[in-house]
């Protein structure tokens, strides 16, 4: 009986040098909407550029997450003109093809987090899904992970490829190329690639919080007196739910337009943590006080998200640490997570 063969344990490797791909870059730019890491008066946030000169190479993670492109901070979801007695209805659909280039792992992974709540739910958000089915993600690889990074902890890595379309890891001679879906692989087809199989990747510096986040019984601390106390750092800002790549939470209103027979519907980002969120007709509010405020931010990411929309052991929560960062009191996400484990 002939011996069965091993496997051959060398990978051969697409890699695209850094003339093609800002080449490639280029002729993306002319015919779609190219969005890429961009500084903005010295802010590093993703925005459309016209080349590739624009692009700030070598970037670190950018201030704001993914989540803007399809879910905009502030948008038009129709207009209602009256014109004497009759009244019209003008829908503002977004149109246009999108890349989003240089995406990294956690901001991919946050807008599949926001897919379970508009496409994976009747009734489907169609502002959201035109945006959705119009954009192509090419991701790229973190090689440098922040000191308030934890993205291991919660299911994802530096380098995860899953939620891409494109994905793209630095090597010596140019960028790893990986086409994953259909629509990724349409777009590289015709890419001038050297294939090898002696690629080296630079050493990547890994999250320097280890293992899965700590499972915690949520409904068992609903009432403890934790709350109350870590609120009292709060100032209920609402700032760690804007940089979020997974906060979803909106109001809506109508807003006069420059006409006067014209008004406008807009939807606009709105917080859990906020004093107002909920509040009713006569005045009552949900959530009166800080504390109530902050747990519901973290048993919605934790426990509420997850359960609802079916997400298993995934929270939603990407471990990007942006709201670590940008929280002015030094409320820390992950350090309640670990004092609520210790007081389990």
């Amino acid at each position: 009986m002939a011996k069965s063969q091993k496997p051959s344990s060398t990978q051969r490797t697409a890699v695209l040098s850094q003339a093609a791909l800002t080449e490639w870059l280029d002729r993306l730019a002319e015919t779609s909407s190219l969005i890429a890491p961009r500084l903005v008066s010295g802010v590093l946030l993703y925005r459309k550029v016209s080349k590739s000169a624009e692009i700030a190479w070598g970037f670190s993670r950018p201030v704001m997450s993914a989540k803007d492109v399809f879910f905009p901070p502030t948008e038009q979801l129709f207009t209602i003109q009256k014109t004497g007695q009759e009244v019209s209805l003008r829908e503002s659909q977004p149109e246009g093809e999108t890349i989003l280039f240089g995406v990294r792992p956690c901001d991919a992974r946050g807008v599949r987090l926001l897919d379970a709540l508009f496409l994976d739910t009747e009734p489907v958000d169609p502002y959201y899904a035109r945006r959705r089915a119009n954009t192509t993600l090419i991701g790229l690889a973190c090689q440098e992970v922040g000191a308030t990074c934890f993205c291991t902890s919660t299911g994802g890595a530096p380098d995860d490829e899953r939620d891409m379309d494109v994905m793209l890891v630095a090597v010596n001679g140019g960028y790893a190329l990986k086409a994953i879906t259909d629509k990724g692989k349409a777009l590289t087809a015709g890419l001038a690639l050297t294939i090898s199989d002696q690629v080296e990747a630079p050493p990547r510096r890994r999250p320097a919080v280890p293992g899965q986040m700590p499972a915690i019984p949520w409904p068992a601390h609903f009432t403890d007196s934790y709350w109350a106390r870590i609120s009292e750092r709060c100032l209920s800002c609402r700032a760690c739910a804007y940089v979020c790549p997974t906060c979803r939470c909106f109001t809506v209103r109508d807003e006069m337009t420059a006409s006067p027979a014209e008004f406008e519907r807009i939807r606009c980002w709105d917080s859990c943590g906020g004093e107002n969120y909920r509040r009713i007709a006569g005045g009552h509010k949900g959530r009166a006080e800080k504390g109530e405020r902050l747990r519901n931010r973290f048993f919605c990411k934790f426990y509420y998200y997850p359960e609802q929309y079916s997400l298993k052991d995934t929270p939603a929560c990407t471990g990007c640490g942006r709201c670590i960062d940008v929280c002015p009191v030094g409320v820390d996400i992950t350090e309640v997570l670990m004092d609520l484990r210790r007081s389990t």
